[in-house]
């Protein structure tokens, strides 16, 4: 029997404005955003689809992403976000789990990046997800264009409390060094194409965020119980084992490189970090070898 947050809905066609957000601009990644709105409309648990970024604005290029908000019903909030990335891998042939956006601003639900192919292209998909309840506030603080907008019952208190409580929990929650893994893929495939875009200072950003993901990782995997904030106290924690020197050398070659990266420092330091996941946690690896893989053929085909 199939669970609440995938079973069919009310037809698709119904409130689906897709039309008019190709007449106001026509970008290239239009059968995309409708190929993820029909996968995501079939839910019940989805009261409203809304894409935002270039995409909404009008200034998308061959690069931009495809950017939705994912109105949810405050009660199946949870199920939903537990089910999403079985869905997107199944459904839209994402090559990896969804990474937990720490980039996207906080309008009161949760991030998430995909990387799915499509047209023979490694396409960024970011699925921003909400409670219902939070969707007006969002449409005040954010241009959207709305592809689907079904009529909720206002949500109880109660089932409100529990969406914003698994929120908060879901941001707080440490990741995993899978997780972390899967971070850096993501990171990369953003690198590249700040990179191509000439965006020197977000790249700058970005690959910063890298080195932290790094770091994060090593100390996921070696020092999980780690009473030290941030970078604070490494070389006292790490240095005590072969396999954590060796991190930290993989670590200090990650700082000491070039504070804008090239195309071919992006390659080196996924190269580092696949190789030391392979030394410090290879369960991590454990399912995602071949999406790897595809994400290091798609970079070099970039």
């Amino acid at each position: 029997m199939p669970t609440p947050m995938l079973a069919p809905a009310a037809p698709f066609a119904a409130g689906f404005q897709l039309a008019e957000l190709a007449d106001a601009n026509r970008p290239a990644q239009l059968p995309l955003v409708g190929h993820i709105a029909q996968i995501l409309a079939v839910s019940p648990a989805v009261t409203h689809l809304l894409v935002r970024g270039s995409l909404a604005s009008g200034t998308a290029d061959r690069l931009s992403d495809v950017d939705f908000v994912i109105g949810v019903d405050d009660a199946l909030l949870p199920a939903f976000t537990d089910a999403l990335d079985d869905l997107m891998a199944v459904e839209a042939g994402a090559l990896l789990p969804g990474w937990p956006d720490s980039i996207v601003a906080d309008l009161g639900g949760l991030g998430y990046v995909f990387l799915i192919p499509y047209d023979g292209k490694l396409q960024q998909v970011d699925l921003y997800l909400a409670p219902a309840s939070k969707i007006s506030e969002i449409r005040r603080k954010v241009t959207c264009a709305a592809v689907l907008d079904r009529d909720p019952a206002p949500p109880l208190d109660e089932d409100r409390r529990r969406a914003e409580t698994f929120v908060a929990e879901r941001v707080a929650r440490p990741k995993t060094c899978a997780e972390l893994l899967v971070e850096h893929l993501v990171l990369a495939v953003l690198l590249r194409k700040r990179l191509r875009r000439g965006q020197r200072f977000v790249a700058y950003a970005e690959w910063h965020l890298l080195h932290t993901a790094t770091k994060d990782l090593i100390k996921a995997a070696l020092a999980p119980t780690s009473r030290y904030w941030g970078w604070y106290q490494l070389r006292e924690e790490l240095a005590l084992t072969p396999i954590g020197r060796a991190c930290l050398a993989d670590l200090d070659a990650a700082v000491t490189s070039p504070a804008v990266p090239t195309a071919q420092d992006v390659d080196a330091a996924l190269d580092r970090v696949i190789a030391l996941t392979e030394r410090a946690c290879p369960n991590a690896l454990a399912g995602l070898t071949d999406a790897v893989t595809a994400c290091r053929t798609y970079l070099e085909l970039a």
